[in-house]
């Protein structure tokens, strides 16, 4: 399939009401959309797993290209991910394309994969760093990684609101696992007011959390 076959089939799978609803989420008016959804957009991406370099080669003029990019080098095995993720990672501009960049190869090599994290969470690029956290998030929530978390949410530039977010998410969700180690790490008052706040909120929302370490959270908000 060209490059202008893609378009087409984009094109023919478009949903106006959809492209403007998801336009306004994206909030940034540089990223073009030609408004196909996400799971249709996951099915065409099969159709390239097999030729991952003649696609990459392809313009990165829409978001469902892009998309499509990263969601068929997130199906590959370890071996082959690791030769494109530095491309792909380059590639994200908008926190959706961010969010959905995920390799479930990681799982099984958590700790090789740790270097890119560490480099892309020291990378000057804020969805570099959001990945960084993003990646964290859905594959290290854990006792193990707790220290390289609580770390790299420290020294992430979350004067940028994306990374900010990311961070309240990932110390929200190691409140809701690891609860005590988490609550420590909060009380330490490591993390910006505006991010520690933000945390204790996301972690409130959940309904993972018992009412009475909800009370205690909001007790120590700043």
């Amino acid at each position: 399939m060209s490059y202008r076959e893609l378009l087409t089939e984009l094109e023919n799978s478009a949903d106006e009401k959809y492209r403007t609803f998801h336009k306004k989420l994206l909030k940034n008016d540089e990223v073009k959309l030609i408004g196909v959804r996400i799971p249709q957009l996951r099915k065409i991406a099969k159709k390239y797993i097999d030729c991952v370099d003649e696609l990459m080669t392809y313009p990165d003029e829409y978001y469902e290209v892009t998309f499509i990019k990263l969601t068929v080098v997130s199906c590959l095995k370890y071996e082959s991910f690791v030769l494109y993720v530095d491309k792909c990672v380059s590639l994200i501009d908008n926190w959706a394309t961010c969010d959905c960049f995920e390799a479930k190869c990681i799982v099984k090599h958590k700790e090789e994969f740790l270097p890119y994290i560490l480099k892309y969470a020291q990378t000057d690029g804020e969805y570099y760093q959001r990945f960084a956290l993003v990646t964290l998030l859905h594959f290290y929530v854990s006792e193990e990684y707790a220290e390289t978390i609580f770390s790299l949410s420290e020294s992430c530039d979350k004067s940028r609101y994306y990374v900010h977010m990311a961070v309240a998410w990932l110390i929200a969700e190691m409140l809701v696992k690891h609860y005590d180690i988490a609550k420590s790490f909060l009380l330490e008052h490591s993390l910006d007011k505006k991010t520690h706040n933000k945390a204790i909120q996301k972690a409130c929302e959940s309904f993972r959390l018992s009412d009475e370490r909800k009370n205690y959270l909001k007790g120590i908000k700043r």
